[in-house]
């Protein structure tokens, strides 16, 4: 749960905590394991990349609510607003145009709220 909250945001995680039901606990109780702390943990790359990288995938898969939360995730773990602008930029040679285009429009209206623009 450490890294989860360092990413995510402490906030972000209690309120996913707190909407925890019987039927979604098992679903929290994996994604806590393997992702956040199976794989955000691992040596081989450092939270940087991992945002770039899973930006990219959320992008990819049209996943937006998510890639919304990984936009305030990649802020927090270093990436610059130029950077994040690059990943998009990337994004719509291997994803497409249209999915970099809702991406730059998603990720714009986060990085207002955040005050980054």
């Amino acid at each position: 749960m450490r890294v989860r909250r360092e990413v995510l945001s402490e906030e972000h995680v209690a309120r996913a905590v707190e909407a925890t039901t019987p039927f979604t606990a098992d679903f929290q109780d994996y994604i806590t394991r393997n992702a956040w702390g199976g794989i955000w943990t691992r040596p081989g790359l450092d939270r940087r990349m991992r945002s770039a990288i899973t930006l990219t995938a959320m992008i990819a898969l049209g996943h937006w609510h998510e890639f919304d939360m990984h936009v305030r995730a990649a802020l927090r773990n270093g990436l610059t607003v130029e950077e994040i602008q690059e990943v998009l930029l990337q994004s719509a040679v291997y994803c497409g145009v249209p999915a970099a285009n809702t991406a730059f429009a998603r990720a714009s209206d986060v990085l207002h709220e955040a005050g980054e623009l």
